[in-house]
């Protein structure tokens, strides 16, 4: 991060303007927005800076920029046409450690401007730190088209009763809770439809109601590790969590969009070495939730498919806890797509059957033989440790040899790779390309698709990732 992001209050602060044309009046309307006491120092101005100052809002000096002006300034804009003026204004303010910003210059930059969305109170800025002003700018087009305008009055709203819930609620938790819960109420509605008297005395009501901590548990699927494959329930309940409790599978992509002041407990879970046995993570998703904690519990894929989201749903009913489950996008489902394979076909499958390649707890082998059909594609997770196993008793129950497959290491992710090749080949293939966790074994005819479909996932990694995937035939 080259820039620490920073609100800074200008109301009646000196700030400096070096040039007197359009750039520099840009910067000008921005300053003054925020109650900066601006002066301006130029050979010409345009006609608002006359205004301005008619106006009393700018204090207009007609000639050159000479470092004494600097005297008593917070900021100092360096926005002319000359090269040669601007390093001036910029090596005499640094020399005096003030704040500065040359206009179109980023090395020459102390501060940036960003691109600003304004719902005020609500104000979102964002910045490319000066390398890309124009992609900041679509970017600020397009989160101005989905913020809605009730967001200002709503947010003045709530800063009002600001005080008495802190009075009336102890804890920071129990504080944000209530928030939450008046943000998914019919106040916010009502503010919608500007019916501010009758949203006002809602909130007052909910404020006047008895509060309790109350726990409880999202087990939330996050998919293979693109974080744009996450649901906006997902994101939703990330950002709500005070807890996040999380495998190793989790990409860390998609931990950064976590909510920033949660606290995270990695539980491990890698292929042989399970850091925390499955029920010591059922305790503590218990506890956590029975101390009033709102616990998401992420998982890579599908929290229903080789996820054991089940059995913590059915750890947490004895205890009356309340959960919600979001559905990912699986490993097979994801991977696969990106690796321009399709798990059925017309002409080579009509069936795809979701094995885990884990032994069952009672030791028992898996039906094979229905594992072996043709016109079938069979997806295994978790298969690498058992890849020659897998490879032995498939052919040994009937599937032939040269049937294609494909692992997929990393699937969906900026490292993906793809190594394809026949069943027999198939535990030669994981030792020689030494293959690691997390990878997904897909075995059937779909997969000789993959050399004619590879255009689809480099589009779709090199859209996502902006380079090309690896793959290894």
């Amino acid at each position: 991060m080259q820039y620490l992001p920073l609100f800074v209050k200008l109301t009646d602060k000196a700030v400096l303007i070096v040039g007197g044309g359009s750039v520099a009046l840009r910067k000008a309307g921005t300053l003054l927005s925020a109650g900066a006491r601006l002066t301006v120092v130029a050979p010409d101005f345009a006609t608002e800076f006359l205004q301005w100052q008619q106006q009393g809002k700018a204090e207009l000096i007609q000639g050159y920029f000479q470092p004494a002006l600097l005297d008593g300034k917070l900021l100092v804009i360096a926005a002319t046409d000359n090269d040669l003026v601007n390093a001036q204004v910029y090596d005499a303010a640094s020399a005096r450690n003030m704040l500065v910003n040359t206009v179109d210059d980023q090395p020459k930059c102390g501060f940036i401007f960003p691109s600003i969305i304004d719902r005020s109170p609500i104000v979102i800025a964002i910045s490319s730190f000066g390398t890309a002003p124009v992609l900041a700018r679509r970017l600020r087009e397009k989160l101005e088209a989905l913020l809605p305008q009730h967001l200002g009055p709503l947010a003045e709203l709530v800063g009002r009763f600001r005080d008495n819930v802190k009075a009336k609620i102890t804890g920071f938790a129990a504080r944000r809770q209530f928030w939450e819960t008046v943000f998914n109420s019919d106040v916010v509605r009502d503010v919608q439809a500007n019916r501010l008297p009758q949203a006002e005395q809602k909130l007052t009501a909910l404020l006047a109601e008895p509060q309790s901590l109350a726990g409880e548990v999202y087990i939330v699927g996050t998919g293979p590790g693109d974080p744009e494959l996450l649901t906006l329930k997902a994101l939703q309940l990330m950002q709500q969590a005070d807890v996040v409790v999380y495998d190793y599978l989790v990409s860390p992509e998609i931990m950064e969009l976590v909510r920033r002041d949660a606290e995270r407990l990695c539980v491990g879970k890698k292929a042989g070495a399970h850091s925390v046995a499955q029920q010591d993570t059922n305790q503590l998703l218990i506890d956590l939730a029975l101390s009033g904690k709102k616990v998401c519990r992420l998982k890579g894929g599908d929290p229903f498919i080789f996820g054991r989201g089940g059995e913590e749903i059915q750890a947490l009913l004895p205890h009356n806890i309340a959960f919600q489950v979001v559905p990912g996008v699986t490993a097979a489902a994801g991977c696969a797509a990106y690796a321009g394979i399709p798990l059925t076909h017309r002409d080579y499958a009509q069936s795809v059957q979701f094995v885990t390649g884990h032994c069952r707890p009672d030791g028992s082998e898996p039906d094979w033989h229905s594992m072996s059909r043709t016109n079938q594609t069979l997806v295994i997770y978790m298969g690498l440790m058992k890849a020659a196993h897998i490879q032995q008793q498939l052919i040994s129950a009937g599937r032939s040899s040269a049937v294609p497959v494909a692992i997929i290491e990393n699937g969906t992710r900026r490292e993906q790779r793809i190594i394809t090749g026949t069943l027999s080949q198939l535990a030669d293939l994981v030792t020689q390309h030494d293959v690691s966790s997390p990878a997904l074994l897909v075995i059937g005819e779909v997969v000789s698709l993959q050399q004619d479909l590879h255009w689809f996932g480099q589009r779709a990694q090199a859209a996502v990732f902006a380079q090309p995937l690896t793959h290894i035939a």
